[in-house]
């Protein structure tokens, strides 16, 4: 085989540092992170493998297992659909690290501000006096025909006159090396809480490397992001009640869980907001509360369906009112979807130039907006290389690459371009670098993106130390997507001098931080609490009855010997409107009678079921229920989600033993470790109710 043909290599349990000292592992055609095209290590990779050798590969596998299954009792998932319980697809990390030199990271910090800075002076023009529209430097459908520009919100200027807190950029080397930007990202961007978890399983997968390497730490980043916030609430500036606004049939809902808890505010919902007399409440136990600063995890037509999306059941009816009221304040501000669209891109130089006196530092793409007449033919003339995509944010239109269309698919494309041209842009497609990713412990090369984030920081922006680096499904595929099997690897950013060791852990001799969302319980949470105890003490009653009857069934190869077994069995499915069809002259039937109760999912009352709607309630309370709950909580599921049931009694009855130990610890925690609050009531309230009906019923 040949050193260009050799894509993969299976991982010797020799030395992890033998791994870098391979060059026989060459990658394809473009830009390889890992070594400079003579072969050897590149400086900074060098840097890292120094500390891999007193690593083996024993220790390694060991650590990266264990890491695996922290990642899965901790439930780090990627919703792949609308569909929250049904594909919700565990969160997929690369063990070797991204690693960006310090003289790359410095390039970007100064460079991706840049871009922010100018997209807020573009905001606050087509959002004012639009001086751009009347000169010419922007055509009208840039803003006319842009969905993402909101005619309400035209003369409201955000507080700070800030209308970016959180922005990302995915960018992406070319096969030269130069990093080039290949989206922007200012709704409401995803990524940062999985970067600070990936970071978390990482530093503790390879704490040598990570603190012999001075890698640059994220808590600073995410304390600018929380500071940002408080700046621009209208009252309450040196305590305002923030509240994360979050969609749980978001593909990130867990991130924003995550990262509701990581910032100490409020998650809740749509529904749980509400606009009186122009003032954002939250609906609590208690009656409304105030809100001061909505952190929005929705996109800019689903906040309002008054003003802005009528058909949208995920916003706060009056929103755009109480904005306008000056009652509350929204990050990011509404209405930055409008330069979010790929057409602004080769426009950005030149407006670069007019509003902030600069070139240009990080240049995306080479694009082409077929609006342009002069680009169009450009794009007709020369489609090899080319990538279709909508102008601006519509589903309707895919992304094409025009080099993988046969003929008639090829014509099929340039027709509906020129038919609608101002709605296409075209993009020169980049041969994307390459990164070393461990697959089944094989090493092969995968094509990366680097999604890196920025946080408003007073009058400028702080840059992520690293961020979000996503990589493809196969060595081949430019689809970096988590929902089409692509993964992630944690971003480092080295240092030459020692790093800042900044924590938001709160330290043993620092006073209690007061804030306003530390006893806010939304209703909509109280009621989840409440399912969440009916559902565990049901489980556990289903579970202790099953292994009872089964048990029985076991010890005697007649089941009439035990006369109480349908009576136990019945008693599972008493309270449900289904009855149970036993045949007392031919006995209990262990597969039609007792393993459906067990796996059925769509049998009411069924095992299965009640962990399913268990589970599906604990995934709505990531931010009110602890670490360790949850986990117990996933031990529970994974027992029932294995689409092949067990055929033999002594399987079964190990999952009913595992499931009762299980929800037995959880009514421990329940009751040792969880606050004796609001929540813990409703929760205790549900299993008592519960428990009330099983003895009533039986």
């Amino acid at each position: 085989m040949s050193q260009r043909a050799s894509q993969s290599q299976i991982l010797q349990p020799s030395v992890l540092g033998d791994l870098f000292r391979d060059q026989h592992f060459l990658p394809p055609a473009g830009y390889d992170e890992l070594r400079e095209s003579a072969g050897p290590l590149r400086p900074h990779w060098h840097t890292f493998s120094k500390h891999l050798p007193g690593v083996s590969s024993a220790d390694f596998w060991l650590r990266w297992r264990e890491a695996q299954q922290l990642i899965r009792e901790n439930g780090v998932t990627y919703n792949v659909s609308d569909d929250h319980e049904a594909n919700l697809r565990p969160w997929r990390l690369d063990p070797l690290p991204v690693i960006i030199p310090q003289h790359e990271a410095e390039h970007l910090a100064r460079a991706i501000p840049q871009r922010a800075r100018l997209f807020e002076a573009i905001l606050a023009d087509i959002y004012g006096e639009q001086r751009l529209l009347a000169e010419g430097l922007l055509p009208p459908e840039f803003v006319f025909a842009n969905p993402g520009y909101l005619r309400p919100l035209h003369g409201i200027v955000p507080p700070n006159k800030r209308y970016l807190h959180l922005y990302a950029a995915n960018l992406g080397r070319d096969d030269q090396g130069q990093w080039h930007l290949l989206r922007d990202r200012t709704q409401a961007p995803t990524g940062a809480g999985y970067a600070l978890e990936n970071r978390i399983v990482i530093s503790r997968l390879l704490p040598e490397a990570f603190n012999n390497c001075q890698v640059q730490r994220l808590a600073s980043f995410f304390q600018a992001l929380i500071n940002s916030l408080r700046s621009i609430a209208h009252r309450n500036r040196d305590n305002p009640r923030i509240v994360l606004v979050s969609d749980a049939r978001s593909e990130a809902y867990f991130e924003q869980a995550y990262l509701a808890r990581y910032l100490g505010i409020t998650l809740a919902e749509g529904g749980d907001l509400t606009v009186r007399d122009r003032q954002v409440y939250l609906k609590v136990l208690g009656g409304l509360q105030p809100v001061d600063v909505l952190f929005r995890r929705l996109e800019d037509v689903q906040c309002d369906p008054l003003e802005l999306q009528h058909d949208s059941f995920d916003g706060i009816t009056g929103l755009v009112q109480a904005v306008r009221a000056k009652t509350v304040a929204v990050a990011n501000a509404l209405g930055v979807a409008a330069v979010e669209c790929p057409a602004m891109l080769p426009l950005l130089p030149k407006l670069c130039r007019t509003l902030l006196g600069e070139e240009l530092l990080l240049l995306s793409a080479e694009t082409w907006w077929c609006g342009d007449p002069t680009q169009l033919k450009y794009v007709l003339d020369h489609p090899k290389g080319m990538i279709l995509k909508a102008a601006f944010a519509t589903r309707s239109i895919p992304t094409v690459l025009l080099d993988e269309c046969t003929v008639e698919e090829r014509q099929l494309h340039l027709a509906q371009l020129k038919a609608n041209p101002s709605q296409y842009v075209a993009q020169q497609q980049l041969t994307l670098s390459t990164v070393p990713v461990i697959t089944e412990q094989k090493l092969e090369h995968r094509r990366l993106v680097l999604r890196t984030f920025l946080a408003a920081d007073q009058d400028s922006f702080l840059m992520m130390p690293g961020g979000l680096a996503c990589f493809g499904s196969t060595n081949d595929s430019r689809s970096m997507s988590m929902s089409k099997g692509g993964g992630s690897k944690d971003a480092w950013v080295l240092s030459d001098k020692p790093v800042d060791l900044f924590s938001r852990l709160p330290k043993n001799d620092a006073p209690v931080e007061l804030t306003r969302a530390g006893g806010d319980l939304p209703s909509r949470s109280a009621d989840n609490l409440f399912w969440l105890g009916r559902y565990a003490e049901r489980a556990e009653g289903s579970a202790r009855l099953l292994r009872s009857a089964l048990a029985r069934l076991t010890e005697q190869a007649n089941p009439n010997d035990h006369p109480e077994v349908p009576a136990l069995l019945y008693a599972v499915v008493a309270r449900s409107k289904e009855p149970l069809l036993l045949s007392q002259m031919a006995g209990v039937n262990l597969e039609v009678d007792v393993y459906p109760l067990v796996f059925q999912e769509n049998r009411p009352y069924s095992l299965a079921s009640v962990v399913m709607a268990w589970h599906r309630v604990a995934g709505l309370l990531r931010d009110r229920i602890s670490t360790d709950m949850w986990r117990v909580v996933g031990n529970v599921h994974r027992l029932f989600e294995a689409k092949q049931a067990p055929r033999t009694n002594v399987e079964v009855l190990d999952i009913l033993d595992r499931t009762v130990m299980s929800l037995a610890a959880f009514g421990g925690l329940a009751t040792e470790s969880m606050t004796r609050g609001e929540g813990w009531r409703f929760l205790d309230l549900g299993r008592k109710l519960e428990r009330s009906l099983s003895i009533i019923t039986l």
